[in-house]
């Protein structure tokens, strides 16, 4: 679905579990700290919410 390779989302996933962010275990993914998961997140991810937002009110 992301159109990367496994070893990338587990190394990306890796990384955001160890900053405490989500709990990812057997390809299930819990969000533990939203704010720290968006502020780790490219600027990009505020500008594409915006937009879903104002489509899906």
């Amino acid at each position: 679905m992301l159109g990367v390779r496994r070893p990338s989302v587990s190394v990306a996933a890796g990384m955001l579990r160890k900053a405490g962010f989500i709990r990812y275990t057997r390809g299930t993914v819990a969000i533990l700290g939203r704010d720290g998961l968006e502020a780790a997140a490219c600027p990009c991810y505020g500008v594409i919410k915006a937009e879903f937002d104002r489509l899906l009110p």
